[in-house]
């Protein structure tokens, strides 16, 4: 059993990347190149913080006013096993704790996929699945592109899908350091350039840590 995870970043709390309040967990790695994907630096498999599996199921089980976890990156489905793990933990300490998951994979290549790939998709709630394709970039809830899709696994978000269907935003948050990072699914295509571009007019620098579109 793989006992760490490669992450890039994690976030304690998060309104723009699923239900409710949430934590957020990006890992580091992603087999795929989105055209505009517009957290590259979570695609190589190099760099990343070793955590392990343990130490983040204390740190979201210690998170007492968040309804769960969402985990983006990256692509959380090349790190599985690590991760059904990391539910596994968190879920026997708090059963109800949420988890919701992006994929560039589509959601019946999951299920057809490896045992741990099988793994994780079962212990999910929701899942944002499908490539991010720029030319077909939409104002959407949760997602960057019109060909992904919001589906529910059990019952615990079924709701959402009847409510509608529009872009959460994003939202910044300044680090005890006093840098700026971002959270969320940008509702216009180079929309990370622009707000670069702009902090770094007004003296700002961003932190290189986003949640990729697809």
């Amino acid at each position: 059993m793989t006992t760490h995870l490669s992450i890039a970043r994690t976030l304690d709390r998060c309104t723009v990347l699923g239900p409710g309040t949430r934590a957020v967990v990006w890992v580091q790695g992603c087999p795929l190149r989105c055209h505009g994907c517009v957290a590259s630096e979570t695609l190589p498999f190099e760099g990343g913080t070793a955590r392990p599996v343990a130490e983040l199921a204390d740190w979201l089980c210690g998170l007492s006013d968040v309804a769960g976890v969402t985990l983006s990156g990256g692509e959380p489905f090349s790190q599985a096993g690590a991760l059904a793990a990391l539910l596994d933990a968190v879920r026997a300490r708090r059963p109800d704790f949420g988890a919701m998951a992006y994929s560039g994979f589509r959601y019946e290549a999951l299920r057809r996929g490896d045992p741990d790939r099988r793994a994780l998709l079962r212990r999910l709630d929701l899942l944002v699945d499908g490539p991010y394709v720029a030319a077909r970039h939409g104002s959407l809830r949760w997602r960057g592109s019109e060909n992904q899709r919001l589906i529910a696994i059990g019952d615990r978000y079924a709701h959402v899908l009847a409510e509608p269907d529009a872009s959460a935003g994003i939202e910044l948050s300044v680090q005890a350091d006093g840098s700026l990072s971002w959270a969320g699914v940008p509702p216009t295509p180079g929309f990370r350039e622009g707000l670069e571009e702009q902090l770094a007019a007004r003296g700002f620098v961003l932190h290189t840590q986003a949640r990729r579109d697809g």
